[in-house]
């Protein structure tokens, strides 16, 4: 099996103004700089983080949950999470047209709810019984 091409993104990563630090950008960069997939992290302002990181490892829905998770707060103007939202639906998107992430965990659910159910597209024999028929 052959390794994925990688696919390298280059995204900026804005940190909310009103917050007590102001340079949660330069602290920021240790920590995104070692998660694994992170090429190339550099802090272009106090609120403003440059990111170049390899989609096949990691996401950038990955990276800033990291960030909220050690309790650095995101920019949430408008616009920020308008494309903070496409760039998770685009890369969302990449992976799966790779295979990198399967939608059986979204469809499990489904399948669950599907097998409940009580429908006409159902055969009832034991497995050995089927191949005579």
């Amino acid at each position: 099996m052959t390794e994925p091409q990688p696919l390298p993104k280059n995204r900026d990563i804005r940190f909310c103004r009103l917050h007590a630090d102001p340079s949660q950008a330069h602290s920021a960069v240790p920590l995104v700089g070692g998660l694994q997939g992170v090429q190339d992290a550099s802090a272009l302002t106090g609120h403003q983080l440059q990111v170049g990181y390899d989609l096949t490892t990691i996401t950038l829905q990955q990276i800033e949950s990291t960030l909220q998770a050690e309790g650095y707060h995101l920019d949430n103007s408008l616009l920020c999470k308008l494309k903070r939202a496409l760039y998770y639906y685009t890369e969302e998107n990449e992976r799966t047209n790779r295979g990198l992430q399967g939608p059986e965990a979204n469809t499990q659910v489904y399948v669950n709810r599907y097998q409940r159910l009580p429908h006409g597209c159902r055969d009832e024999r034991p497995e050995h019984w089927r191949n005579y028929l």
